[in-house]
């Protein structure tokens, strides 16, 4: 299984791949060294963090006090709960909360925040979930708060009350709600679901709220316990820079305590998001480091390096910067955006990304624009949170030679006949690495231009493309609770059969085929 953007041709590639070698070429002073390092044995190829910290780029880089902290706790024997009270405690002393406990990343924060206020410490309780019958089984959520992580709540069986309104709020909270759970956004920080009034709200009638600050820069005080929040979570792999399976959860004793006793060690739900020793006293040198730790030089630090990948990167004609600050407290640092006109430059700023990305050594950038032939109008975006010392000029190297060096790249072939006629319903199969799905597609044609219906098993959404000669692309976006799923479609005619690839994005690709339906 593979994951790509759709629309990346060969032509594409052929450019990428002479970018990067001009990358190469002019970094090589930073190549890595000829031996190959953990990650290069397995024939997987580490790279600079120039996006930011995300879960899926393994967070940040563990501090050095994280990583012996970690080392000497693998050397003993202790009692988890033991362990955990005494965390408690220090926790408290240094975020002036009135508790605290380590968890196995910020998910598992919500998911134990969940248990705790459905089951408490009632063990009958605790061994019924997900079987939510009798119990408190609906959770309220801001719909802007909606997101991928509130399967984390969701895995409880609980059902997801979205409000969007002051009066919205007042009706959904009643006997069956175990709490409020709110994203920390800019949206959360105005209007009538601000987070301090949601917490007023819910506060009288006796609702706990929790706050997901996972990606936050942690305030002491907190500032999300003193807007009123009950809980707040976070991820402890990411600003704190402790063990990326770790996270951290504030809140009151009694609650948090309970959060604890539905996690392992003990046979309940969170059993599965287990926490171990190395993990728990690793967060808690992070967390004493993170008090210590000068973060205006950090910041002064992240300006300096975006200074110099400007400066080598707007030596190339054309190349304008704009520094971009942070909105809220989550990836809480400035970012550098380059943009240029990719007519005049010669490479798009996707071409740019994606030969960063494939080059030695290995960059991911926060973001690009531009695509040929439609959107020449191009940037890239550098995001310094991540990065490490000796890493700016890396990057300030790469980015000047791809824009300074871009290859020629020949015009898109062109259509060979008309725009095949398409139009219609069209039975689908995807067939997965395992398992397969029956969907349809309704397709409406005028010219090369597509729209139509795509129905999946349960959703049914619109779809926009086009065809060219005998080849279609198109794609749709399907809301389901928080996440959506986000199909692209490629593929060819072949009599009246359609057949492809289909993108999904971190889910991978599958194969689809298509069976026009005949007219009744």
């Amino acid at each position: 299984m593979t994951t790509r953007s759709s629309g990346w041709n060969r032509r594409q590639w052929l450019a990428t791949a002479a970018v990067s070698a001009a990358v190469a070429s002019e970094g090589e002073a930073e190549a890595a060294p000829a031996t190959k390092g953990l990650y290069e044995s397995l024939g997987v190829r580490p790279f600079v963090n120039a996006r930011g910290t995300f879960t899926i780029l393994t967070g940040s880089q563990s501090l050095p006090e994280v990583k012996q902290a970690m080392m000497e706790a693998s050397r003993h024997y202790v009692h988890l709960d033991e362990l955990m009270d005494a965390a408690g405690r220090r926790i408290a002393e240094i975020t002036k909360a009135d508790w605290g406990i380590v968890t196995a990343g910020c998910a598992a924060a919500i998911t134990h925040a969940t248990s705790a206020c459905i089951a408490g410490m009632d063990p009958e309780k605790m061994q019924r979930l997900p079987k939510l019958d009798g119990l408190k089984d609906q959770v309220v959520m801001p719909r802007y708060s909606r997101n991928e992580y509130d399967h984390a709540a969701r895995m409880l069986g609980v059902t997801m009350v979205e409000v969007e309104t002051e009066e919205q709020l007042e009706a959904a909270l009643g006997p069956r709600t175990a709490m409020v759970l709110i994203l920390s956004c800019p949206a959360a920080e105005k209007g009538p679901l601000a987070i301090p009034n949601v917490c007023r709200i819910a506060h009288g009638k006796n609702v706990p709220v929790l706050v997901d600050a996972a990606a936050e820069t942690m305030t002491i005080p907190n500032i999300h316990l003193n807007h009123g929040a009950t809980m707040v979570a976070y991820s402890g792999g990411k600003c704190m820079r402790g063990p990326q399976a770790a996270g951290l959860l504030l809140g009151p004793k009694d609650l948090l305590q309970a959060a604890w006793l539905n996690s392992a060690p003990h046979h309940a739900f969170g059993r599965s998001l287990k926490v171990g020793k190395e993990e728990i006293m690793g967060m808690m040198a992070a967390l004493e480091a993170w008090v210590r730790r000068d973060h205006d030089a950090e910041w002064k630090q992240w300006e300096g390096w975006l200074a110099e990948i400007q400066q080598a990167a707007c030596r190339v004609d054309g190349v304008t910067a704009q520094i971009l600050q942070p909105e809220d407290l989550s990836n809480h640092a400035p970012r550098l955006r380059l943009s240029w006109d990719a007519d005049k430059v010669g490479i798009t700023g996707q071409e740019v990304a994606k030969a960063l990305d494939s080059g030695e050594p290995r960059i991911i950038l926060a973001g690009s624009t531009g695509e040929r032939p439609a959107r020449m109008a191009s940037s890239v975006t550098v995001m310094p949170y991540m990065m490490n010392p000796g890493d700016a000029s890396i990057v300030a190297k790469a980015l000047h030679a791809a824009l300074a060096h871009p290859p020629k790249v020949a015009p898109a072939p062109a259509a060979e006949g008309p725009a095949a006629q398409v139009a219609g319903r069209w039975q689908v199969e995807l067939q997965f690495v395992r398992g397969q799905a029956a969907h349809e597609f309704t397709l409406e044609q005028d010219g090369g231009r597509l729209t139509g219906l795509h129905k999946t098993m349960w959703m049914s959404n619109p779809l926009q493309g086009d065809v060219t000669g005998g080849s279609v692309r198109f794609r749709s976006s399907h809301r389901y609770e928080g996440t959506h799923l986000r199909y692209e479609f490629e593929g060819k005619l072949e009599g009246d059969t359609l057949r492809g690839e289909v993108h999904m994005g971190e889910y991978g690709t599958a194969q689809w085929t298509a069976s026009r339906i005949k007219p009744a």
